[in-house]
């Protein structure tokens, strides 16, 4: 098989490496073609990132290599699993990973599926490697982008789980625009009290403002919430 990645004249892909190690990402490519396997890697390589390739995604799946960020580069049509398939399967499991797919097999429906369900892009052989490296990089600070947002769920919903029944109803009704006075009546409190619970909550929730704590209830996943009006 011949080389089906195109040269471009400026391969470099600008991709800045972090500085945290367990934060320095992986492009994990999937595809039965060695000879492919090989040219994508190299060009992946030669800009400083690092690669792990697969034959198969029955490989993939035998490997642990999801706990780095990065992006994946699958082929569509491989033996057994396709690339969609493997796609939608990677998403129902929860393993969420940006994926660029190259293909020689590409057509418009395979496009429209591939991309509704999340892909970076759909790139067909051969390929710019310029255009190559643009989507492998969008890809990985997508992935760097969800990670950094999940830490701040996890950090928040830690902050929450160190409220009282009480305080997580205090925060449940500040957030829906409920004033002191409100809140006592409905709670069947003093205002005084109130002011009490909402300071613990300020507090706890490490809040600067009544802005900053809404937008810190708002990135609470949906059924915590359900739960503090409760």
């Amino acid at each position: 098989m011949t080389h089906e990645l195109e040269t471009s004249q400026n391969p470099a892909s600008g991709w800045m490496r972090p500085k945290d190690e367990a934060e320095q990402p992986l492009v994990i490519i999937v595809d039965d073609d060695p000879a492919v396997r090989e040219a994508v890697q190299e060009l992946m390589l030669s800009t400083g990132m690092e690669c792990a390739c697969f034959a198969s995604p029955q490989e993939l799946f035998a490997a642990s290599v999801w706990e780095r960020p990065g992006c994946l580069i699958l082929d569509v049509r491989m033996p057994g699993s396709s690339g969609l398939d493997l796609q939608h399967h990677l998403a129902a499991s929860g393993k969420r990973k940006p994926i660029v797919f190259l293909t020689g097999h590409g057509d418009i429906p395979m496009t429209v599926q591939a991309m509704k369900a999340g892909a970076i892009d759909f790139l067909t052989k051969p390929v710019r490697d310029q255009t190559l490296l643009d989507a492998v990089t969008a890809g990985i600070r997508k992935d760097l982008a969800q990670r950094a947002d999940e830490r701040i769920v996890e950090r928040n919903v830690r902050r929450l789980e160190s409220l009282s029944p009480r305080e997580r109803r205090v925060l449940y009704e500040v957030a829906r625009g409920r004033v002191n006075k409100q809140i006592a009546f409905d709670l069947g409190i003093s205002e005084v009290t109130v002011k009490l619970h909402r300071a613990n909550v300020m507090r706890k929730m490490q809040a600067s403002s009544i802005g900053d704590l809404v937008r810190t209830w708002e990135s609470l996943p949906a059924p915590m919430r359900e739960t503090c009006a409760a």
